[in-house]
């Protein structure tokens, strides 16, 4: 855990609670490794831009135009940030059952043919081995488990685009019925700071 990418993706600002769990995180592997060297991404705050018509080709095929160049410009620099890591954090709200379109248009740039993944003879393979991944996800109602579990694309969603490119040592931490009341959010945030504690004890033992 030398080298830790932290992605936000919220919108809320400082009333975000997926925000707030996210420091909680980094700085409690900030303890266990004051020298690790951090990366932030806030795609919440400062949105990377959508893909288009115009600008596809930057991360699906040859870019030729200036906007497909500066695409693949961008691609490059998400790309290089992901590879450099260690470990990485994400901030995840439920938006609508799933996640931000800013953070979909992160994978969007980061899920790029022969960089992140490639295609075999036995299909799909990630390119990106031995990093592991701690998701924080902030959630109005109650996804793990009951009748809305169903309705959850959120997590299984977070696990594929991550496991497509070859992460699949996932901690997911979980910020439930947050929208339920003042003590409803606060007990939300104890639970997940007791998961986190729990992760993080686990990555920090190997």
């Amino acid at each position: 855990m030398n080298y830790i990418l932290v992605i936000n993706s919220s919108v809320s600002g400082n009333a975000s609670v997926s925000r707030l769990l996210v420091g909680d995180v980094v700085q409690r592997l900030i303890d266990i490794n004051p020298q690790a060297h951090l990366t932030y991404r806030d795609v919440g705050q400062d949105p990377i831009p959508h893909l288009t018509p115009a600008n596809v080709a930057g991360v699906r095929a040859i870019a030729q135009t200036e906007e497909e160049l500066a695409t693949r410009t961008l691609s490059d620099q998400l790309i290089a940030e992901l590879q450099a890591a260690d470990l990485i954090v994400i901030g995840a709200p439920m938006y609508n059952f799933s996640i931000p379109s800013s953070l979909r248009t992160w994978f969007d740039h980061v899920l790029r043919p022969r960089v992140t993944f490639a295609y075999g003879p036995s299909g799909p393979e990630g390119l990106l081995k031995n990093k592991r991944a701690i998701v924080v996800e902030s959630r109005g109602g109650l996804y793990s488990e009951g009748p809305s579990r169903t309705i959850d694309f959120q997590e299984p969603y977070l696990k594929q685009l991550l496991g497509f490119i070859g992460i699949d040592d996932v901690s997911f931490i979980r910020a439930e019925k947050i929208g339920s009341a003042p003590e409803g959010r606060a007990a939300a945030v104890e639970s997940a700071r007791e998961q986190s504690a729990r992760a993080i004890a686990r990555l920090a033992q190997g």
